[in-house]
């Protein structure tokens, strides 16, 4: 089997090609115009003082849920039969996990309230604290926390959702 070379391929001319000159643009000049500012200096002088046994770090136990907090979301979960919390709005999902809560409880034809959570730092954090669960979405029925998308979409799925959404639109 022989070897055969392999060209580096010649350049057409841009008027050999059918393209008018005019159109063909010369690229500029490749420079790279870089310049360390002071702020990206190195001082190589510096040294670490080694901290006294007087100076320990201290963590503060402050929680995001206030007892004002605490009082709107209790409000919050009970103005309606079914409230979601999430990432953006029904119309607008901003997250997949969001949107497949969402998905479900419009294919069950639930009537729900959507919270952005995406709107207010303190409503996450305090929401969090409130239904001990970290992550969002979070799907509160008839006023009590009844899980995430992960525990929604297997509730959904073996029938139970349908089931617990009745029984609190009955109630």
């Amino acid at each position: 089997m022989a070897l055969r070379s392999v060209k580096t391929p010649t350049s057409i001319p841009p008027t050999a090609a059918g393209i008018s000159s005019s159109i063909v643009k010369k690229p500029q000049s490749l420079r790279f115009a870089y310049k360390p500012t002071a702020s990206l200096a190195v001082r190589s002088n510096l040294k670490l003082k080694p901290s006294s046994s007087a100076a320990k770090f201290r963590c503060s136990a402050s929680s995001a849920l206030t007892p004002q907090l605490r009082d709107t979301l209790e409000k919050l979960v009970k103005s309606e039969k079914v409230v979601l919390f999430m990432k953006g709005t029904r119309d607008f999902p901003m997250c997949g996990f969001s949107n497949t809560v969402v998905q479900i409880l419009k294919n069950l034809n639930v009537p729900f309230e959507d919270v952005n959570i995406l709107e207010n730092e303190m409503v996450r954090q305090g929401l969090k604290e409130y239904s001990s669960w970290p992550t969002f979405p979070q799907l509160y029925i008839d006023g009590e926390f009844f899980g995430g998308c992960d525990i929604t979409l297997e509730a959904f799925q073996s029938g139970e959702l349908q089931e617990v959404v009745e029984r609190a639109m009955c109630s």
